[in-house]
């Protein structure tokens, strides 16, 4: 499995505990209480998605060149946030963030 991989697995895990309250689930609430109910439904189907349906919207954003760290964010460039999730030297999660 690769780490981009690993990493959106990360996040789907993360998601509803403490490691995940100020990366992933603050990156959810965030978007779906700004986004429009258009988007959701352009994407989703639905005007009121959940957590999960919004963590598998996530596309990879970048990677930065020489870490193994990837930023993901929502698909249209709708948003100025990501979720990092970067890896340790071992290829383990290390940290997930929500960033500007």
């Amino acid at each position: 499995m690769s780490n981009e991989a690993k990493a959106l697995e990360g996040i789907r895990k993360a998601s509803g505990t403490e490691q995940g309250e100020y990366s992933i689930d603050e990156f959810v609430s965030h978007h779906i209480d700004e986004l429009p109910r258009t988007y959701w439904e352009k994407h989703l189907n639905t005007e009121s998605p959940s957590s999960e349906q919004v963590i598998g919207l996530l596309v990879l954003h970048s990677k930065w060149k020489d870490e193994e760290v990837y930023d993901f964010t929502l698909p249209d460039n709708v948003s100025g946030y990501v979720v990092r999730v970067s890896f340790d030297e071992e290829g383990h999660i290390k940290d997930f963030e929500m960033e500007s």
